[in-house]
């Protein structure tokens, strides 16, 4: 199979990449400015920018399409908005994949999307998956909870944002997450380009456990003491942070810290995989030291 991987020499990308390369497939990866230092030899590399409306020449020749082209949920780039990438560029691929013939269509959005809360970064998630619900395409969607692993964001944005010594967070950080280590999720990705029973089905994936906010801060930062601040306090903290400068969270964030980041019923199982098998993120950490 030839499959076309968006944002494939990114973290998540580079996983799939060589899953899928190691499963025998013919694997383009994607991105704006494509890094092949990271992935196999035999891994072709070309550019993409999914903001450019006419993508059907890059896509075509291709049985299979994995959208991984993500921003993270802080950024607040004009020029590389939420709305222009994640869902711009979803109708750009999905059109591009509808045009030249490719077969199934394989969406990474995020846990979450459906919970109601109101982010630019959730609403622009919720209307790139109705545009791919909506297609001619055999889909499958995937919400995974935040993903961690060697190269990853979201370490290193528990690191910018924590002070040393004192962490005070909203309500103490009692919203749960349900961190999956990448190279857990890479596998159930390929399994949803190769299998025909995975089309039309939307899974919702974390990891073995539910730390709370809090716990994930004591556990990347040593030495860190978490102090509980008023919710009240802190929207209007969030609010005056929102207007600085290179200051990566705002009114949005607030309103993620709200919600539990989890699943109900974790999908896991679907693709022979049980909770116990996964790597917690303790355990990656401890590992790193």
């Amino acid at each position: 199979m030839k499959v076309f991987v968006a944002g494939g020499s990114g973290f998540v990308g580079r996983s799939l990449c060589r899953v899928l390369d190691e499963r025998g497939h013919n694997v383009t990866a994607a991105s704006r400015n494509p890094d092949a230092s990271e992935l196999p030899a035999s891994v072709e590399t070309t550019t993409l920018d999914v903001r450019n409306p006419d993508l059907s020449d890059v896509v075509a020749g291709h049985d299979a399409v994995v959208n991984l082209v993500a921003l993270p949920s802080h950024s607040q780039l004009r020029n590389r908005s939420h709305e222009a990438v994640h869902l711009g560029g979803t109708k750009h691929l999905v059109a591009a994949s509808e045009a030249t013939g490719v077969e199934r269509f394989v969406q990474m959005s995020g846990l979450g999307v459906d919970s109601g809360v109101q982010t630019t970064y959730f609403r622009a998630k919720r209307r790139a998956e109705r545009v791919v619900r909506e297609s001619a395409l055999d889909w499958v969607i995937y919400r995974p909870s935040v993903v961690f692993g060697d190269g990853c964001a979201f370490v290193p944005f528990i690191e910018q944002i924590t002070p040393p010594v004192v962490a005070p967070l909203p309500g103490g950080g009692t919203m749960r997450m349900q961190p999956i280590w990448v190279e857990d999720l890479a596998p159930m990705f390929a399994d949803g380009v190769e299998e025909a029973r995975h089309a039309g089905k939307i899974y919702e994936i974390g990891g073995p456990e539910k730390p709370t906010f809090a716990e994930i801060i004591e556990a990347v930062c040593d030495g860190v003491t978490v102090v509980s601040v008023p919710m009240s306090v802190a929207s209007v903290g969030f609010s005056i942070a929102e207007r600085a400068p290179g200051v990566p969270f705002g009114r949005d964030q607030y309103r993620v810290l709200r919600h539990d980041n989890t699943t109900e019923t974790n999908d896991v199982a679907v693709f022979g995989v049980a909770e116990s098998d996964l790597r917690t993120f303790g355990a990656y950490l401890q590992d790193k030291k």
